[in-house]
């Protein structure tokens, strides 16, 4: 059963007992008071009719002192309509339990009594003074007889009802008891319907909040106790354990993926390392031997220590850090081997904000892509090639740019460049197969960002390429570019 079918339930018969307690001691109440009615009611209908006879007798005695003939006896004597409302009262409502004898009397007494004021009355307006006056004083006889049977009715009734007040009085002290009771019922069913739900929802809730914390910590190893029942909270705690079953099987394959490609990168850094273009070997070697034959060994001397260089700084400097300073020095060499072959055709241009120098970047960032340029940008001009590099500060950011006004390259070509996919419009040999991909790569990885290389290109328009190598501090370190060995 849910937790949520159960609070249906429960809740509802709750507040159907209560309603039902409650209109037990309202039913209890009402018969109380209905009893303190009905004896109040005829103790009162008795003094109605006594005041009802003495206010008659005073309207028709005033009458009597001065009668006047055009009067009705309504007129003379208006208390006689509620001394006969109330007789009507009395004989509907006015029966007592001890007989009704004693009460026929009393309202023969006050039919009596109006119809001696009403023979007083028309005996007045006769002119008839004397009978009307005896008839007067009869009505006060019995006047006084209603007053005498009046206290009489009373005393009978409380003598009566005297029980039924005890038993009122005992039926207050049971209400009020009973009233405790339910009190004390509630707060004992409160109290167990809120430990219910803190054992049956609470706990449960605090158990998880206990997990979620080491969870959050980074302990995986942690599993939910069972909980055997069916409503929500066993199932939420069924699948959360089967949530970190899941979650920890997916962080070992990502460890697993993380590490094939770690492997794969350490390869290809490897390759980069060990990989001398073919073409561009080629070049330089028939460049060396024209001039050999040309000119004095001192240029083709030139050539070969800068060739030397560059082959020591790709041989030695990939596994660790460099300045800004030794990265353009490494490209300096590579420009002037180039330059050599391509002489007046290329023109070099270099603008460096000095304070960047010895900012410390991944090694061979820069010379894969000036190599880019000569290979695919420049290659095929016959003058006017230029090919520029930028080095400057943005923010706490290092803004290296490498541009060339070259034949540029399609939309595709840029797309695959960004995407580590092989352009279909390049052999697998080229360098920026390997050289340039593994660049963009590498600041990926090191940096764990995938917005740090722009590359701006249209056929016939040049090529311009942008790295962004972020400040080190608490979130960008320099790391090695592959493990050391």
């Amino acid at each position: 059963m849910t937790i949520r079918t159960r609070l249906l339930i429960i809740l509802p018969l709750l507040v159907l007992l209560m309603n039902l307690v409650a209109f037990f001691l309202f039913q209890s109440s009402n018969r109380v008071q209905d009893s303190y009615n009905l004896t109040m009611k005829r103790v009162l209908l008795y003094q109605n009719t006594v005041s009802a006879s003495d206010q008659s007798l005073k309207q028709l005695y005033a009458f009597l002192l001065h009668p006047v003939e055009s009067m009705t006896p309504r007129e003379a004597v208006p208390a006689d309509s509620t001394l006969s409302g109330v007789r009507t009262e009395l004989k509907a409502n006015g029966t007592i339990q001890t007989g009704t004898s004693i009460l026929t009397g009393f309202v023969h007494l006050t039919e009596t009594l109006s119809e001696q004021m009403d023979q007083s009355f028309h005996l007045a307006v006769q002119g008839n003074s004397e009978q009307a006056l005896s008839r007067y004083l009869a009505a006060e006889k019995t006047a006084g007889f209603i007053r005498s049977e009046a206290q009489r009715l009373t005393d009978t009734e409380l003598a009566f009802f005297q029980p039924v007040y005890e038993n009122i009085h005992r039926e207050n002290a049971k209400l009020f008891g009973y009233g405790i009771a339910v009190f004390a019922f509630g707060t004992a069913l409160t109290l167990a319907l809120a430990s219910w739900i803190s054992r049956s929802v609470t706990k449960p809730v605090t158990e998880l909040m206990k997990v979620a914390s080491r969870v959050s910590a980074g302990e995986l190893d942690v599993t939910l106790p069972e909980n055997p029942s069916n409503d929500e909270i066993g199932s939420l705690y069924r699948s959360i354990n089967h949530m970190l079953e899941e979650l920890k099987r997916s962080i070992e394959r990502d460890n697993d993926l993380h590490e094939k490609e770690r492997l794969v990168k350490t390869l290809e850094l490897e390759a980069l390392q060990s990989q001398i273009h073919p073409h561009f070997l080629f070049n330089t070697l028939n460049v060396l031997s024209k001039l050999a034959l040309l000119e004095n060994a001192e240029q083709t001397s030139d050539l070969i220590v800068s060739l030397s260089n560059l082959l020591r700084y790709n041989l030695q400097t990939l596994d660790r850090p460099v300045t800004i300073r030794d990265e353009l020095r490494h490209v300096q060499e590579y420009i002037a081997i180039q330059k050599a072959r391509f002489r007046d055709r290329v023109s070099f241009e270099l603008t460096v904000d000095e304070s960047m120098l010895d900012r410390s970047v991944p090694s061979l960032l820069l010379q894969p892509l000036v190599e880019n340029a000569f290979t695919h940008g420049i290659a095929d001009m016959v003058s006017g090639a230029v090919i520029s590099i930028d080095v400057r500060g943005e923010g706490l950011d290092l803004l290296l740019t490498v541009r060339d006004n070259g034949k540029g390259m399609s939309e595709e070509t840029r797309r695959a460049l960004l995407s580590d996919a092989q352009p279909s419009s390049l052999s697998k040999g080229a360098s920026t197969g390997i050289g340039t991909r593994n660049v963009f790569k590498r600041l990926e990885l090191l940096y764990n960002r995938n917005d740090l290389v722009a590359i701006e290109s249209s056929p016939g328009h040049g090529t311009t390429v942008r790295l962004i190598i972020p400040a080190a501090g608490k979130d960008n370190t320099d790391v090695p570019n592959s493990p050391s060995r």
